[in-house]
Order: C-alpha cells, then structure tokens, then sequence
C-alpha cells in the first residue's frame, strides 16, 4: 500500500525514520485525538477479522477464546445474512 506522503513505504503508516512504521503510542494518540472510540473501533476490527479469517486462527492471533471468535463470527455473519437478505 502506498501512502500520498511516502509512495515508496511498505507501511500503511509510516514513522519518522526512513523504513519503520509509525509507533503504537503515536497512532493512538492520532486517532483519540480524531475522536474515533476505541471499544467500538477495536469490536469492528475483530468481527471483520472473523469474517475475513477462520474464528480459530483469530482466537490465537489474538489471545482470544475459541469459544469468543466463534460466537463473534456467528454474530457477524448473522448481521451479514441479515443485509444481504434486505
């Protein structure tokens, strides 16, 4: 992916150092000051992974339980077969 300011990064968000991503404190302190909430933003995120990934494979890439990715996927697929019925 390419960013307008650095086309040549292989970062999404790039840091100040030629070649390193932006730092995970910098990014956050970016994005609570967009006003973007955190809880929702962070649920968002692991409902598309489940719908994107395996609910297991999301369960150890995340420190999640099996359990909670499976329910998350059912949830979001639910939602999903909701829209799509509409």
């Amino acid at each position: 992916m390419r960013t307008a300011t650095n086309c040549h990064s292989r970062w999404l968000f790039p840091g100040r150092r030629a070649g390193e991503p932006l730092q995970p404190s910098t990014l956050w302190t970016l994005v609570q000051a967009l006003g973007v909430p955190s809880i929702t933003a962070r649920a968002a995120a692991i409902r598309q992974h489940v719908l994107d990934l395996p609910a297991p494979i999301v369960a150890t890439a995340l420190g999640y339980h099996q359990v909670t990715t499976a329910r998350l996927a059912a949830e979001a697929g639910h939602h999903l077969v909701q829209l799509r019925a509409r």
